[in-house]
């Protein structure tokens, strides 16, 4: 049972390949003749594919395209390149300006996943963060910002049947009080980890936002507390809020004219 079922996600996969910017809409006879398939077979992975809107029939031609599922997913996968791109253009500015490490995040569940990093030049070796590498939102100044940004009717889906675990003992485990965290974090603009994730380690972070005001992605500079104390982490803030903006700007996101930094 489980080699037919991948194999009928590998023919679903050949089926939406077989599309092109040439061949825009296909018949049945046509994708069995390309795929190698009976026409029988090649109607019901079409009927599935449609049912979850990845293909659809053209009532005019009768003949099948891509959903709009496709493109909604094109425009995820577009937005990370366009992301990495315009992080490039000032992740390495912010490292020089503080002088500590830069991390890039985006939220996956309850979840933080980081998908850029500028390490600092004074790192400690027991820093451990890489790109690819995941952490609890909830311990994250990346992923406390990203969890503030989110609809309140989301976030207490994630929230709900979840055990929120700690990595240290200054980790914030109770919901409740993440949800007061996450109000600070959101009036402010700006998130802070302080031992949360790593002992004796702080990090702030900002938001960046698309063109359509969502925040897709945090910024955030992190570094030992003996360099990263609290007059620091204010100088951080703001200097990370305003390479979010520019980031978010570069992504066609417009903010706020006198949008700042608000003190703690």
């Amino acid at each position: 049972m489980p080699g037919q079922l991948l194999s009928s996600v590998r023919a679903a996969a050949r089926l939406l390949c077989t599309f092109s910017a040439t061949d825009r809409e296909l018949g049945v006879s046509e994708l069995a003749r390309r795929l190698g398939l009976s026409k029988s077979t090649v109607h019901r992975l079409l009927t599935t594919l449609a049912s979850e809107h990845l293909i659809e029939l053209n009532p005019r031609t009768g003949r099948y395209r891509l959903g709009i599922k496709v493109y909604e997913l094109g425009t995820v996968v577009s937005s990370h390149f366009e992301l990495h791109e315009a992080v490039a253009m000032y992740i390495d500015d912010l490292r020089a300006q503080t002088g500590e490490t830069v991390h890039v995040g985006v939220l996956d569940g309850i979840e933080v996943v980081y998908i850029e990093r500028r390490e600092s030049l004074r790192t400690l070796r027991h820093m451990v963060d890489f790109v690819g590498h995941r952490n609890f939102a909830h311990c994250t100044a990346c992923g406390k910002i990203l969890l503030a940004a989110l609809p309140e009717v989301e976030l207490n889906r994630l929230l709900e049947d979840v055990r929120l675990r700690g990595r240290t003992a200054h980790s914030i485990t109770d919901p409740d009080r993440l949800r007061a965290e996450l109000a600070t974090v959101r009036e402010r603009g700006f998130a802070e980890n302080i031992s949360e994730s790593t002992t004796s380690m702080a990090s702030v972070a900002a938001p960046i936002y698309d063109h359509s005001s969502r925040a897709i992605a945090a910024i955030s500079v992190a570094g030992p507390l003996t360099r990263m104390g609290e007059a620091a982490r204010r100088r951080y803030a703001t200097v990370i809020v305003d390479t979010a903006g520019r980031i978010s700007e570069q992504l066609g996101y417009c903010r706020p004219h006198q949008a700042r930094t608000r003190s703690a």
